[in-house]
């Protein structure tokens, strides 16, 4: 043991913020039971809060959080007045775990990277997989959650609820997939990582721009993944985080209004994000066959390495959205490589594109896809046709700094 804690509330209170969902993907492995295993995570702090001021910090601080919660779990068991088989059951699985379990800090953190995936398991709805891992895996609160995907808490709360029954009743495995079934789980993880990662970058509504705690967040998990699971597609996917993280300081004014890429300051983008990201792209288009983040994250480096807008290689952009769109042909990625066609070869070819696009009513609803059609049509100097896009574009946007930035370009016209 080592001396007496000073201020054991303090250290206490840091530990729970940097490693609480440490202690409780194990707990939740231990205890086979989300819920329960929330209480016993409780329990351990308050039990360390009424014992380390006196006896002071214990050697493995994980390894005795999740002892104290596991046998505080017991102790619950016991004082229930009924309880069926299947709890019996699991008390003396409790009282006779191994203690190996608990004292390797290699598993806690495998333990992790096993809520991970049990949180993204694709038998779970994605709202539900997305709200699941904000909460158990991230230690957001159902009011946290709510406030970032502007719904009620109760809303939140029944989708976390209707996850973790789902994974009792279809139970499914608290583990790692095998080598065999990683790549097709893998991309549910990815896909949540991702999401929550451009809800933060890009709100989908809302008064702020950007919510630099949410994709904080994202990387934090990414970083995880790269260390405890590595793989091309984790690279690529951490690869595109940094480098688009890298631009969050340039994107918005002193007061908080849209800045357009070929109009940022790219001094003030954060270059040690930009050069890791970089690094992480060389590695990740090593795999063969390269995947569709590891793309996106080598197009975001072409931006990076890019001085200047006008000096950006937008030949090589464009042919690396055309291999993106061979493996992902989603509406999206077509409408951005038509953005970085008009950059290379002129307003009127993208237009054409976009045009196509729209007819085809896939994102008839999306409104990046009617700016990006007003400035084209603003730099062709169709103003008329200019206008009438950015009002479908305005109609259809709900984050306030966008829709200040759609005004301002139908007052310049």
């Amino acid at each position: 043991m080592s001396p007496v804690v000073d201020d054991p509330g303090a250290q206490i209170a840091s530990l729970y913020r940097s490693d609480s969902r440490r202690v409780l993907a194990t707990l939740i492995r231990l205890l086979g039971d989300f819920d329960l295993a929330e209480e016993a995570l409780h329990e351990a702090f308050a039990a360390a809060l009424a014992e380390w001021p006196r006896s002071g910090l214990p050697a493995n601080p994980l390894a005795w959080l999740v002892s104290a919660g596991r046998f505080r779990a017991i102790d619950a068991l016991r004082r229930r007045a009924r309880f069926d088989l299947a709890a019996a059951e699991l008390e003396r699985e409790l009282a006779t775990a191994h203690a190996e379990a608990v004292d390797a800090d290699a598993a806690v953190d495998d333990d992790r990277l096993r809520l991970i995936f049990t949180c993204c398991h694709p038998a779970l709805a994605p709202d539900a997989q997305l709200a699941l891992t904000l909460r158990e895996v991230c230690g957001l609160t159902t009011e946290e959650i709510a406030r970032a995907f502007l719904t009620t808490a109760p809303t939140i709360a029944q989708r976390i609820v209707r996850a973790k029954n789902k994974i009792r009743e279809a139970r499914i495995p608290y583990q790692v997939p095998s080598a065999a079934e990683l790549p097709s789980r893998l991309e549910s993880v990815l896909r949540v990582v991702y999401l929550l990662f451009n809800e933060g970058y890009a709100p989908s509504v809302g008064g702020s721009l950007t919510r630099a705690d949410l994709s904080a967040e994202a990387i934090r998990l990414g970083r995880l993944l790269c260390t405890l699971q590595p793989h091309p597609e984790s690279a690529g996917l951490l690869a595109l985080m940094l480098l688009h993280e890298a631009r969050r300081p340039a994107r918005t004014s002193a007061r908080g209004e849209v800045v357009l890429l070929d109009e940022q300051d790219r001094t003030r983008w954060d270059r040690a994000a930009a050069s890791e990201g970089c690094a992480l792209v060389e590695v990740a288009l090593k795999a063969r066959p390269v995947g569709p983040y590891a793309l996106q994250a080598a197009i975001a480096a072409v931006h990076a390495e890019a001085p200047s807008a006008a000096a950006t290689d937008w030949a090589q952009i464009v042919g690396l959205y055309d291999v993106l769109l061979g493996i992902d042909p989603s509406p999206v990625v077509a409408l951005n490589r038509a953005a970085a066609l008009a950059m290379h070869a002129g307003p009127a070819a993208g237009l054409a594109l976009v045009d196509e696009i729209l007819a085809s009513g896939e994102l008839a609803e999306y409104a990046l896809a009617h700016s990006a059609r007003a400035d084209l049509l603003r730099r062709l100097g169709r103003a008329d046709e200019a206008r009438a896009a950015y009002r479908q574009a305005l109609a259809l946007t709900r984050l306030e700094p966008e829709r200040r930035f759609l005004e301002r370009r139908l007052g310049d016209l």
